[in-house]
């Protein structure tokens, strides 16, 4: 493990000295160009090569272009509603009017927790959400009325805006499908966005699926997201859910589908793979767990599938101790850490502490390094933080793009 963070220099003869497949080693030879593979390639990758040549590859491919910077945002977890028209299989988080946890958080509510974020240093205010629950819930809609709002998506820019002025904390919202209207306005006061993809295959929602009784999981309308932010300039964050009963073949096309939207807009800031967890009291509560192995493998498929320059992360609390190994697969983010707040989509999983994260990568070669709500090579980018981001940016960055405080780190690159 000290040696995962490394560049793996291996030519590919190497590969080939070991007995691995012709059209493997072509493949892992081009993936480590860091260029982005095609479906393919990615797909025989995934299939065929052994799990310590692809490890190999997507490794030097993330020490080639990011060094050994690996990041973490400090934030604080807004639930601000657990209420969603969705019923997601694996979900613990949505709940319906009445259940133990159904709440809307009022405006004192999300200003008392962001203030006391801020006040523990925490710099995003990710705001996480249930979708649209106003389109099946009566008890939702009066909230809003009495709030003075209509939508859900309002309400959250509201809120948004009011905590960029009162705190200085950076929102970043994560609120579930979003039109043109309301991405725009959440741009005026969050750094980025987010709306994970999972999947893009539509088998999901079928009868039996984890999608079925979900309708904003359509992933035409996820990908439509994605791309209205892209119009945009609007830095984005999403990503894939794995072990919810996909295939290999899907879990690349998805990634294919992120990275396409990014080569026309070029505005994913960061790209996730997430593990399923089962949880008793979900209907897929006995369905298995993606294995350590798995998860490492589709991370390394995910670092070749785009091109070198790319964030790529990986949840630490998803894989308890072995979180670390993570490493190897060429992930250079842990996401958001919060010292406030718990997971409340995986309340069952804590975050590890910031100090124990920090041992953790400088033992395995790398240096820790707290980022913003928007990575700094989008900050730079005209057009991508609106001029009230810009100003609160402004006083929190160093000279880097990180968060004020951190030391200046030189990347290395080749």
């Amino acid at each position: 493990m000290g040696e995962a963070i490394h560049r793996d220099s291996s030519p590919s003869s190497a590969d080939a000295a070991a007995g691995v497949n012709a059209e493997v080693v072509q493949a892992l030879e081009r993936g480590r160009e860091g260029r982005g593979l095609d479906r393919l390639a990615a797909l025989l990758l995934f299939q065929k090569a052994p799990t310590k040549n692809l490890l190999s590859a997507a490794s030097a491919v993330r020490t080639r272009f990011k060094g050994k910077v690996v990041t973490f945002s400090r934030k604080v977890f807004i639930p601000l509603t657990t209420l969603c028209r969705d019923y997601c299989s694996y979900c613990t988080f949505r709940k319906d009017p009445g259940e133990p946890g159904a709440h809307f958080m009022t405006p004192e509510e999300v200003l008392a927790l962001t203030e006391r974020a801020r006040a523990a240093g925490c710099k995003e205010a990710l705001f996480s959400l249930g979708d649209q629950p106003e389109r099946i819930f009566p008890e939702a809609r009066e909230f809003l009325r009495k709030q003075g709002f209509e939508r859900t998506l309002d309400y959250l820019a509201a809120m948004c805006e009011t905590v960029l002025a009162t705190t200085g904390l950076l929102p970043h919202s994560n609120p579930g499908v979003m039109d043109a209207q309301t991405l725009r306005r959440l741009k005026e006061s969050n750094a980025s966005a987010g709306l994970m993809l999972e999947n893009v295959s539509p088998r999901l929602m079928r009868a039996g699926g984890p999608h079925e009784n979900a309708p904003n999981k359509v992933p035409g309308l996820r990908l439509r997201t994605i791309e209205e932010a892209g119009k945009l300039r609007f830095a984005f964050t999403t990503g894939i859910l794995i072990g919810i009963g996909e295939t290999l073949e899907e879990r690349v096309d998805s990634l294919v589908a992120i990275r396409e939207l990014h080569e026309r807009y070029g505005h994913v800031q960061e790209v996730i793979v997430q593990n399923f967890r089962a949880k008793p009291e979900v209907p897929m509560a006995a369905s298995p767990e993606p294995t350590l192995e798995d998860m490492l493998r589709t991370l390394a498929v995910a670092r070749l599938i785009f091109p070198g320059d790319m964030n790529l992360q990986a949840p630490p609390n998803l894989s308890y101790d072995d979180f670390p190994k993570l490493l190897e697969a060429g992930i250079n983010d842990w996401g958001g850490i919060s010292p406030v707040t718990k997971d409340f989509i995986n309340p069952e999983a804590a975050w590890p502490a910031i100090a124990r994260l920090r041992e953790k990568t400088e033992a395995a070669g790398a240096e820790l390094c707290e980022r913003l709500a928007i990575y700094p090579e989008f900050a730079r980018r005209p057009g991508f933080a609106s001029p009230k981001v810009l100003a609160r940016l402004e006083e929190l960055a160093n000279a880097d793009g990180y968060a004020r405080g951190e030391a200046a780190i030189l990347r290395q690159s080749v």
